[in-house]
């Protein structure tokens, strides 16, 4: 098992969360996995490639396995895990709660030296301006997923969670709108031309998906083909 195998089953069992008598909410580990491909794929654009011996590649995807660990720990979660999570939350009492457990849960499988570093990528990722090329990657890999379909699906879980429907789902979105939110995640959030142009093509993804939606909820499909366009 390589040092990274067992990061990964480290970070598994933070991340896995289950209540007394209910299943395991794995709803955190399957976004980590996935910003740990969105990551891999990174480091292999053209544009990373290029500075790949600078990448120090255990320290970023450790990083990355233990980024969402303060959300995991957070008392407002509940126990599940996601419904303080968002992908924009720079809150200091989250980074603490990461940063504690990635020393909690690494101090037998690494260095003093490297649990620094890992930590020093998660905050710094967090941040409006990342510097170091690891805290970019890891920063762009997880403002990707707030993109397209799945930055939609993570909408409706915070939203069905709290108990609101298709219509609060709507009006939140076109809030976003109008106030030209999407807009400055894309000029602001990315540090990777590539990256950007991909989240620019998922954000379209989800328009198209999100204008469906407010058509199928209003029945303005079926009204189009009323006789009377009035309703009682």
């Amino acid at each position: 098992m390589s040092d990274l195998d067992i990061v990964r089953d480290l970070a598994r069992e933070v991340l896995t969360i289950s209540k007394p008598n209910s299943k395991a909410n794995g709803f955190l580990w399957d976004r980590t996995e996935r910003l740990v491909r969105n990551v891999e794929y990174i480091c292999r654009l053209p544009e990373v490639a290029k500075d790949k011996l600078q990448i120090d590649h255990f320290a970023l995807i450790a990083a990355t396995y233990f980024s969402e660990a303060g959300v995991a720990r957070h008392p407002g979660s509940g126990g599940a895990g996601f419904e303080g999570s968002n992908s924009n939350n720079n809150n200091d009492d989250l980074l603490d709660l990461a940063t504690l457990v990635v020393e909690e849960s690494l101090s037998r499988a690494t260095s003093p030296m490297s649990i620094s570093k890992i930590n020093k990528i998660i905050i710094e990722s967090r941040s409006h301006l990342p510097t170091t090329l690891e805290a970019m990657i890891l920063s762009d890999a997880r403002n990707l997923d707030d993109m397209g379909a799945i930055g939609i699906f993570s909408e409706f879980k915070r939203h069905i969670i709290g108990g609101k429907g298709v219509s609060n789902v709507l009006q939140a979105w076109q809030r976003k709108i109008d106030y030209k939110y999407w807009q400055a995640r894309l000029k602001e959030s990315f540090r990777f031309e590539s990256v950007r142009k991909i989240a620019e093509e998922r954000l379209s993804t989800a328009e198209y998906f999100m204008n469906q939606l407010k058509v199928e909820n209003t029945a303005s499909d079926l009204g189009e083909l009323s006789v009377d366009s009035s309703i009682d």
